[in-house]
C-alpha cells in the first residue's frame, strides 16, 4: 500500500512538473554527452595538429557542465516557490477585488447604474466613429 502512495505522489509531481523535469533532464543529458563530444574533439585537434586549441575546448567543456548542473540544481530548488508565488499573487487579486466591491457599496442604486451605462469616450473614439 505505501510503495502505490508513493508511486502515486510521484507520478503526480511528475505530471505536475512535466516541462521543467523534462528540461531537467535534457539539461543532464547535455552535460553528460560533453564529455563524448570533448573527446572526440580534442581527438581532431591531436589530427589536424592544432593543439593551442586545446585549452578554449576544455574551459568550453566545463563551462557548459557546470552551468548546466547549477542551472537544473536552481530549477529542481524553485519548483516549489513557484506555487507559493502564484497563491500570494491570487490572494492579492481577491483583496483587489474585495476592495473594489467594498467601494461600490458606497454608490446609491442609480449611480451604480449610472456608473454601469455611462461609457467615457475620448478623442480617439469620438474620431473613430466619423
Amino acid at each position: 500500500m505505501f510503495k502505490q502512495v508513493k508511486s502515486a505522489l510521484f507520478w503526480y509531481y511528475l505530471y505536475k512538473f512535466r516541462k521543467r523535469a523534462i528540461l531537467i533532464f535534457f539539461l543532464l543529458l547535455v552535460t553528460l554527452f560533453s564529455g563524448l563530444i570533448y573527446g572526440d574533439v580534442v581527438e581532431y585537434l591531436k589530427l589536424t595538429q592544432n593543439i593551442e586549441y586545446l585549452k578554449y575546448v576544455l574551459f568550453a567543456k566545463w563551462f557548459i557542465i557546470i552551468f548546466n548542473i547549477l542551472f537544473s540544481i536552481y530549477l529542481i530548488l524553485t519548483i516549489f516557490k513557484k506555487e507559493s508565488e502564484k497563491s500570494a499573487k491570487e490572494r492579492k487579486k481577491e483583496e483587489r477585488k474585495d476592495f473594489k466591491v467594498a467601494k461600490n457599496d458606497d454608490f446609491s442604486q442609480r449611480e451604480k447604474e449610472l456608473l454601469h451605462k455611462k461609457k467615457l469616450k475620448t478623442k480617439v473614439d469620438i474620431l473613430l466613429e466619423k
